[in-house]
């Protein structure tokens, strides 16, 4: 059958638009790809991807990058500019900035639980080509099909299409929202109380519904039913109650912010005894790992002895990936940096005001991703603040400047924003989605961020991708 075609070419699927901000090649084994089995075809492609955007959207005059992986796919663009000349053209400019972020650069952000609005779909449910399942109250067997497609979190808000319907079923709903919010809250979890102030219902749940009457008017919004939002919310309420998830979020953020990295977690501990799921034992093991900049040799052994003989002795292999990939490692007599990392880029805010955020902090009720808190320095003041953080981090940080042919030279209005692609390099959360949203909408930002991937991941995902299924034997 092939050789009756006439003519064959290949398709390049480099780059699918996901939003109207948001790009990403759904190549899920990329980071694997990239720091497991130095291969590196996801960055040729995330190059030609690049290539194709300047032909249509003009030449990136200025790039930026850390990270080894980063390196490679800016020398790739250089190296296929110079090898096709005729892809230079004459088309403005639209991108000022290219960034690009290698995953490993900040390990830390995709292991926490996110807590935006899509984040928590993500982290509960999962998002699939933007589509989600959810079982519907009535029957544990029924899903509800959740369109994210236009779902933006940068205030955990949805916006949607007919802002005059959209106002009406809001508009009806919000006492019964304010209500129902109010009851869980004070009836339905007397016994979980959660230890952070600012992440309650109210500033998370409620507020989205009080400040969707206020977006309603937004020429970005489109058309939805206030009963499908109280669907999922009433599905992820619960979910976020129970007094298993505030445990878990507790541990987390006391690694974030340097509590206990040092040392066996009683709580890791106890949920390998109960045989908790494996990948959340590991996101937490790995957590505590990236947040100590590595483990002491005794507390990382113990840690491999109780989950081998608890999960079974085939995650050796796992192990040995999450080593390679820098995220499970022994501490190897050098300097915690990380107290220094976090003390120098705020990524840790113990006065997070999450109704009304001035921060991107808001996004993890505390923790700053580091990814986006790099995205922001480059903005303003520079990098060149931080010189001494990024020699801490890992690979190199670059610049190139691209040169634009005469009378192309982008000559800004007084007020106009600067647009920066954002491009990261084995995967991003819907966490880091929002906070670069948030940024974009910042009224003295300066500066619109357009977001690019190689895939959209969540803790649970990425650490999937990262183990090993071993086959039983044929015989």
């Amino acid at each position: 059958v092939l050789g009756s075609f006439i003519h064959r070419e290949q398709y390049s699927l480099d780059l699918i638009p996901f939003d109207g901000d948001l790009l990403s090649m759904e190549s899920e084994s990329a980071f694997k790809e990239c720091y497991l089995e130095s291969d590196q075809t996801s960055l040729y492609h995330a190059a030609k991807g690049l290539m194709t955007l300047q032909a249509l959207y003009g030449t990136i005059p200025q790039i930026f990058g850390k990270g080894d992986c980063a390196r490679h796919v800016a020398n790739m663009m250089i190296r296929m500019k110079r090898e096709f000349p005729g892809s230079q053209n004459s088309i403005f400019p639209v991108f000022d900035t290219l960034l690009l972020l290698d995953r490993n650069v900040d390990l830390l952000t995709p292991l926490a639980t996110q807590l935006t609005y899509e984040g928590l779909i993500d982290e509960i449910y999962g998002i699939q080509n933007m589509l989600s399942l959810i079982p519907q109250c009535s029957s544990a067997s029924a899903l509800l099909v959740l369109e994210v497609l236009k779902m933006n979190c940068s205030y955990c808000l949805l916006k949607k299409e007919n802002s005059k319907k959209l106002s009406a079923v809001i508009g009806d709903n919000e006492t019964a929202a304010e209500d129902f919010f109010s009851h869980r809250l004070h009836h339905d979890s007397p016994a979980c109380t959660c230890p952070f102030k600012s992440f309650t219902y109210e500033s998370n749940y409620y507020y989205f519904y009080s400040k969707l009457q206020q977006e309603a008017s937004s020429p970005n919004a489109v058309q939805t039913s206030g009963a499908e939002l109280c669907t999922v919310l009433q599905h992820i309420l619960p979910q976020i109650l129970a007094c298993y998830f505030f445990d878990n979020l507790t541990v987390e953020q006391e690694f974030m912010s340097g509590i206990d990295t040092d040392k066996v977690n009683n709580y890791i501990e106890d949920c390998i005894a109960q045989k908790h799921p494996l990948i959340k034992i590991l996101r937490l093991v790995c957590l505590q790992s990236v947040c100590n900049s590595g483990l002491k040799q005794k507390v990382l052994d113990h840690y491999k002895r109780e989950i081998l003989q608890t999960y079974g002795y085939e995650h050796i292999l796992t192990l040995s990936n999450l080593e390679k990939a820098g995220l499970l490692k022994p501490q190897t007599g050098g300097r915690n940096n990380y107290p220094t990392i976090r003390k120098t880029l705020r990524l840790w805010m113990d006065d997070v005001n999450e109704q009304n955020p001035n921060d991107i902090s808001y996004v993890y009720s505390g923790y700053a991703p580091l990814s986006v808190r790099l995205a922001q320095l480059l903005a303003r003041p520079g990098w060149r603040s931080i010189e001494e953080v990024l020699k801490m981090l890992p690979g190199p940080h670059f610049e190139e400047r691209q040169q634009l042919p005469t009378g192309l030279q982008k000559k800004r209005q007084q007020g106009e924003n600067r647009v920066t692609l954002v491009f990261f390099l084995g995967g991003v959360t819907y966490a880091e989605i929002a906070a670069l949203r948030f940024l974009s909408q910042m009224e003295d930002g300066g500066t619109e961020y357009i977001i690019a991937t190689t895939k959209l991941i969540n803790g649970t995902t990425w650490i999937k991708s990262l183990m090993e299924k071993l086959e039983p034997a044929p015989f």
